[in-house]
């Protein structure tokens, strides 16, 4: 599908002719004398190279390797060959896990079947919110204990039990039900199993089992805490790996009941029944949602007669529209289920959906008749839609017809009288549907895309600066092997362990991948596993976590393939190669590269993924191989200023507990020097890791000299040198104490674009690289938090040969105080060539206005400090356009699918004060209360909350699309002269290149009030999509593959366990009512 795109060139021109007249110079001279600007570029640009190129060491470090030139062997990479080990190492990463995750599944079954279910087993176990929780005296509480916890950095930092696990039950659940003590006294036996696990290696994270009863196992042991209002807000049962390993895919028709007896509390506990059925849905679900009176209502009109994927998107779009449902009229369900019998069969006929099961769920306060003769046309004899009728409401009048129609068709029927019973009956249907899988025994193996699990995080109290680290998760069903319940299919639950991306990018070459390569994945649905573009949090001032984070499409950070090629081949697990221009932004997305790239795919054996690399033509197509003695190597390696990159590896040193401990350079120097080193090293990158140190050491000891000669850098203005190689390797050498360091964060985790990490090379490096060879590219920092950091950074590249395919085997630079630089600029722009030295113009005339901009256009010298490091457009609107319209600079057009838009919003929507956590359980309490004491409680509360939210009104944060431009200056202008029309006051201006940099000096009249010219910004613009637009978007589905397993019904299955009404039990409402009080009193 072709994205809808404006054509912003034509109407950039149009803009531009409408406001600006171009004015030729005729014959006479511009007020601003072009050979001056130049003398004071030429002064400038000369000064700034020689304190750069003095205080870095470039050209010593460029003698240096021209020294190897003639030894070192230059190859071009094989993309194909390099993939192709990319994705074996990701495998055999992926079948540990595996393996583990079996061991567990293996484990729990034999468990359960050595228990015997006792009702009124007592069993003290170690409650997760409960552990090291004592009461007024002292005492530990019931279900607590004393839990030693011990901090680890190997999960986040978390104070952990290694030796034992912990028991989570979701709040709305009871601690002792006789169901959940059964269920965590048998899978106590998981503890042996986890440990060893974690023994054999090293490198898993969590280990857990999801029960279906709702307690969740989790290894190590680690305490969990409630939100502000007292809640967890998790539970196993809805997360994607449960959803995914328990049932097979669906497709789901959720038919809805508004006639008139559904007005009122029966129709809020209708809703919330469907956001609950949404939250099982996965990415290899469809679905729709009809409601029903005299009429047929789609809940998204656009979408009637059709299913949708049910994925994090279009699930949050149906939530939304859930609030827009009105009870009136007569309820005629005959109609509304041959409407969805005929949806269901049309999509299993043309296989738009997920050919595999399929069901109908019925949310309504009652049903006259049996419709028998419906489901004799459209679902008997082969019954192949299951029925899940849910009856809203105390009244049982008719639930014998509604029970009638589950027990007929192989479905379930559950009775929902308030808002506490909502999720537990929800949750009956995935035992029903998982019965064929569980009866086959097939033990599938299920992995997830990349997501983050903001409840687990929250419940961890991990801090912003720690996580959530977005993972895959692997999981696999645990099945009942009793001989007396084969046929039932009973799912005991989910076992599962977790894989954080971090660690998949701990496999991947970087070093073979270049300056601007990178390594991605992607699931057999399209979205991103792993890309360096894929952003689990937006920041502004603080983190926040995007909604539909899972839900990433490859063609949404790949969007330069508007025909989805390279998504299309690799979603159909194919191995080739593609290749595109592309438009890659860096430095927080204020600057842009535009590249060539070179794609190279494959499947990753054993799982739903494919794996792809991405090489830049030119320089990123090679890599070269020096040689020199280990003695050296080892020496210059083991040097204070040197440091390798954190998250490249070097050497494996995870896998055995006894290494964890050790450096890289450690790790490196064992590896080495011993016969039979009991780990695994990369030995063709240590080999040029140790050249790149033995090349590099010369430098350390100019450095050092210069620090150590009083006589230079006397003003201290320039602070740090810095080099990097392209193996990871980095020297740094301070000049002035770290005391005295204008910028910090430099060179530190803090700065995460200015370091090595697992899916980039320093930015300053990245743009050094595109600079032409021998030039330096000068910047301001941009901070995360809006302030200016007060240096300047220089750096340059360093090639091995003098020709395009010559590898960039380092490069180098200085940081210096932005004072000093400035005061260079303006030193230099007071000279003049005139003879008596009287210079009838200077920067320090209040006619001209003096600016140094760099090559995107933002400001690093101007009279107004205020405007440093702002883009020049914002400034000089007027001057940009031209220089725009002249060619001197472009404007390229991004897109980010990924953007978070701000949206004004009340807190009265129902929909959305639905989810919140703490209304939710004022609600759940609430309808608790009714159903007890059949008083009318509900009014007076539900009235005290709507007036509070219609005084509360926020702004939110909601995903959506956006266009934004990035500025480039044309390489090959040079200098320029161009006059403005301000309101017939003709404006002059200068712009001239700094030689030997990637700047700018620009020269403009100060004569002309030119206030009315509309600046020039680069702020992003949401794509806003009509509704036709909006409608063809939510029924255009893009290639998907569907997974191999399916086990939609079994001959063998036991239908007649088929639903009752259920009520709650006593115990849970002994432990609600005093929860009431609480919220009440707040």
């Amino acid at each position: 599908m072709q994205r809808n795109r404006r054509n912003p060139a034509l109407l950039w021109c149009v803009m531009l002719s409408a406001c600006w007249t171009p004015l030729e110079v005729r014959g006479s001279q511009p007020e601003i004398p072009l050979s001056v600007v130049k003398l004071w570029a030429s002064a400038f640009g000369g000064e700034i190279k020689s304190i750069a190129s003095k205080y870095s060491g470039s050209q010593l470090l460029q003698k240096k390797y021209k020294e190897y030139e003639k030894s070192v062997r230059i190859e071009e990479i094989d993309g194909a060959k390099l993939v192709k080990n990319l994705a074996q190492n990701m495998e055999e990463m992926f079948r540990k896990k595996a393996e583990a995750t079996r061991r567990l599944v293996e484990a729990a079954e034999e468990a359960h079947l050595q228990h015997e279910e006792n009702p009124d087993l007592q069993y003290e176990y170690f409650n997760a919110v409960l552990i090291n929780e004592v009461d007024e005296d002292g005492n530990s509480v019931e279900l607590g204990g004393e839990f030693l916890l011990e901090p680890n950095d190997h999960f986040n930092n978390l104070s952990v039990n290694l030796s034992l696990s912990v028991v989570q039950v979701p709040t709305n659940m009871y601690n002792k039900d006789p169901d959940i003590v059964n269920g965590v006294y048998w899978s106590e036996a998981l503890n042996k199993v986890f440990v060893d696990n974690f023994r054999r290696d090293p490198t898993l994270i969590w280990q857990y089992f999801g029960s279906a009863k709702g307690f969740f196992r989790q290894y190590p042991g680690v305490k969990w805490y409630p939100d502000e209002h007292g809640v967890i807000a998790f539970d196993c049962r809805n997360r994607k790996w449960y959803i995914q390993a328990a049932t097979s895919p669906k497709d789901v028709v959720i038919l809805v009941d508004v006639s008139g007896s559904m007005k009122g509390l029966r129709l809020t506990i209708a809703r919330q029944t469907v956001a609950s059925i949404l939250d099982t849905l996965g990415d290899d679900d469809f679905f729709n949602i009809i409601a029903y009176n005299q009429e047929i209502h789609y809940v998204e009109p656009c979408l009637n007669g059709t299913l949708v994927q049910a994925d994090s998107t279009n699930k949050d779009h149906f939530k939304e529209h859930l609030d827009k449902l009105f009870a009136k009229g007569i309820g005629l369900l005959g109609n509304a289920l041959s409407e969805a019998f005929t949806i269901l069969n049309e999509i299993n006929q043309t296989g738009r959906g997920s050919s595999c099961s399929q069901a109908i769920m019925l949310i309504t306060d009652g049903a006259t008749e049996m419709y028998d003769d419906v489901f004799a046309k459209y679902n008997w004899p082969e019954r192949k839609v299951r029925i899940f009728p849910y009856l809203i409401g105390r009244e049982s009048a008719f639930a014998d017809n509604l029970k009638w129609m589950a027990c007929a068709n192989k479905g379930y029927f559950s009775q929902i009288s308030t808002l506490a019973d909502v999720q537990e009956n929800v949750m009956r249907y995935l035992h029903v549907m998982s019965r064929p899988k569980v009866i086959d025994h097939e033990h599938d193996t299920v992995w997830t895309e990349a997501y983050v699990d903001s409840a687990l995080a929250q419940a961890h109290k991990l801090g912003e600066n720690k996580g959530p680290n977005p993972m895959t998760t692997v999981a696999m069903p645990v099945f009942s092997t009793k001989n007396e319940t084969k046929n039932q299919g009973i799912l005991l639950g989910v076992a599962g362990t977790d894989i954080p991306i971090q660690e998949l990018m701990k496999v991947i070459p970087k070093h073979k991948l270049g300056i601007h390569g990178y390594a991605f994945a992607i699931t057999s649905n399209g979205y991103l596993l792993l890309h360096p573009d894929l952003r689990p949090l937006y920041q502004e001032g603080q983190k926040r976590k995007k909604p539909s984070y899972s839900s990433v499409d490859l063609s949404e950070v790949e969007w330069e393939d508007t025909e989805d090629v390279l998504r299309t081949a690799m979603v159909n697990r194919k191995t080739g190669t593609f290749s595109m221009e592309v438009k890659r932004t860096v430095d927080k997305g204020k600057r842009v590269l535009t590249m060539h790239n070179d794609y190279y795919y494959t499947d990753i054996k054993g799982t739903p993924f494919s794996v792809g690399v991405a090489l830049s033509r030119g320089h990123g197509k090679y890599f070269f191989k020096g040689n020199v003695s280990l003695e050296a190597g080892l020496h210059d390696l083991e040097q204070p200023d040197v440091a390798l990159a954190d998250e490249w590896t070097y050497c494996t040193t995870e896998e055995h507990h006894e290494h964890r401990h050790l450096t890289q350079v450690q790790a490196i120097k064992i590896y080495m020097t011993s016969r039979k080193p009991h780990f695994k090293c990369d030995r063709e990158l240590i080999q040029q890791v140790l050249f790149d140190a033995v090349v590099t050491a010369p430098v350390e000891a100019y450095w050092t000299g210069l620090a150590l000669n009083k006589s230079e850098n006397s003003d201290k203005g320039v602070e740090i040198a810095f080099l990097g190689t392209r193996t990871g390797l980095s020297r740094t050498n301070l000049f002035v104490v770290p005391e005295q360091l204008t910028n910090r964060d430099f060179l530190t985790a803090e700065d995460k674009e200015g370091v090595f990490n697992a899916d980039h090379f320093p930015l300053w490096y990245k743009r050094a690289a595109e600079q032409v060879p021998g030039t330096f590219v000068y910047s301001i920092p941009f901070s995360s938090g809006g302030e200016n950091k007060s240096v300047v950074l220089a750096s340059t590249a360093i090639q091995l040969l003098d020709d395009r395919k010559s590898p960039i085997v380092a490069a180098v630079g200085i940081q210096m105080k932005l004072e000093f630089f400035q005061r260079k600029f303006w030193t230099a722009s007071r000279q003049c060539n005139a003879l008596d030295g009287k210079c009838t113009i200077s920067c320090d005339n209040e006619d001209i206005k003096c600016y140094l901009i760099d090559n995107n256009g933002f400001i690093l010298v101007s009279e107004d400090t205020s405007q440093t490091n702002l883009f020049f457009g914002k400034v000089e609107g007027a001057v940009m356009n031209k220089l725009l319209l002249m060619g001197s600079f472009k404007k390229i057009n991004l897109y980010d699918y990924q953007a978070l838009c701000k949206e004004y919003a009340g807190s009265s929507d129902s929909a959305r004060t639905l989810l919140d956590p703490f209304t939710t359980v004022k609600w759940l309490l609430t309808e608790l209360v009714i159903f007890l004491l059949e008083f009318n409680l509900y009014s007076w509360w539900n009235c005290d909350s709507t007036v509070k939210a219609q005084r509360s009104q926020r702004t939110m944060m909601v995903p959506c699309d956006t266009e934004y431009p990035a500025f480039v200056s044309e390489r090959t202008i040079k200098e320029t002269t161009g006059n403005i029309d301000c309101n017939g006051c003709i404006r002059t201006f200068v712009i001239q290149q700094i030689p030997s940099s990637n700047l700018f000096m620009v020269v403009v009249e100060n004569k002309c009030d030119c206030g009315s010219a509309l600046p020039v910004t680069m702020e992003p613009i949401e794509i806003i999509y009509n509704e036709s637009l909006k409608c063809d978007r939510l029924k255009f589905q893009k290639d998907r593959r569907r997974p191999q397993s399916c086990h939609p019904f079994h001959p063998e299955e036991n239908a007649v366990e088929c639903g009752s009404a259920n009520a709650l039990s006593f115990p849970l409402v002994a432990i609600l009512i005093p929860a009431l009080s609480l919220v009440i009193s707040r």
